[in-house]
């Protein structure tokens, strides 16, 4: 019997957002209740990249693809769980090269992120060096559990980097009670069109 691990982040008003921004943050209205009829209904209004999400080339490529042009084919695939808790700064090329990744698979980076529900200024992101290494092992998709795969990068090169080379981006993962291995990931965006990315749903099975 395999075991499943839900590795998305829970959508509530008070969750995680990217630098704490009031206009990123989910607005969750109670439309009618039972005080008023016999339905209870809700009106969500959330950020393309509110929590676990998917983003589509269109996110940092001038005139890139759009989130429904990704096949659910390349969402469903073998994924590594790489542990770099480890990491204080960044992820590069040294952290990645000993974990010998294969060509199309998933590489899931699991970090110090996924041990705090507040927004850390100073997340563990993967460097564009790193992301020239993923791209020259030519994985399927990398996700991470910041709610960015990089910062304080002038002009986005790891997005630029894994993008240009088709490699699909998932941030805002939740890790924390994964062990290292190899698992069956699915992402299971929300069906939206024509739109640069979408908040999904992850989970990987495993023994």
């Amino acid at each position: 019997m395999f075991k499943i691990y839900d590795i998305s982040m829970s959508i509530h008003d008070q969750m995680q957002v990217y630098k704490n921004k009031a206009s990123k943050r989910p607005e969750i209205r109670v439309m009618h209740d039972f005080s008023v009829g016999r339905v209870y209904e809700s009106r969500i209004s959330l950020d393309a990249h509110t929590g676990t999400h998917l983003d589509a080339p269109l996110h940092m490529l001038e005139n890139g693809d759009t989130i429904e042009t990704i096949p659910l084919e390349r969402l469903v695939s073998t994924a590594r769980v790489i542990d770099l808790t480890h990491v204080e700064e960044s992820i590069g090329r040294g952290d990645l090269e000993p974990h010998a990744l294969q060509t199309g698979e998933w590489v899931l980076l699991k970090t110090r992120n996924s041990f705090s529900e507040e927004f850390d200024y100073g997340f563990v992101y993967l460097r564009e060096d790193g992301a020239e290494y993923l791209a020259e092992r030519m994985i399927k998709g990398v996700g991470i559990d910041g709610l960015g795969i990089e910062r304080s990068q002038e002009g986005h090169p790891t997005h630029k980097a894994l993008f240009s080379r088709q490699i699909l981006i998932v941030e805002g993962l939740r890790l924390k009670d994964v062990p290292p291995g190899t698992y069956m990931l699915v992402v299971a965006p929300l069906k939206l069109k024509g739109i640069e990315a979408a908040p999904a749903r992850a989970f990987l099975l495993g023994n």
